[in-house]
């Protein structure tokens, strides 16, 4: 094909958004815009789990025992 044959593609793209009733300035347009993309990015990643309190291994971990009066009766208290 030469230059002057040479066919493009140019087919109107249809408009990602339309605005069917009223008059948006610049401002309201951008919110729309943002808020559409925001919600067009897919979904949000979940948090982690929380672990639960049963499987924490952090329990069996040995705390130092208190020191001082009646440390012998604390020493069975969790602190």
């Amino acid at each position: 094909m030469t230059d002057g044959q040479e066919q493009k593609d140019e087919t109107p793209q249809r408009p990602l958004l339309r605005v069917v009733r009223g008059e948006p300035d610049d401002a309201e347009l951008a919110a729309l815009i943002a808020v559409v993309s925001a919600r067009a990015g897919g979904p949000a990643e979940e948090p982690a789990p929380v672990p639960n309190a049963w499987t924490d291994r952090t329990r069996l971990v040995r705390h130092p025992l208190p020191h001082g009066p009646g440390a012998w009766r604390a020493s069975a208290w969790r602190s």
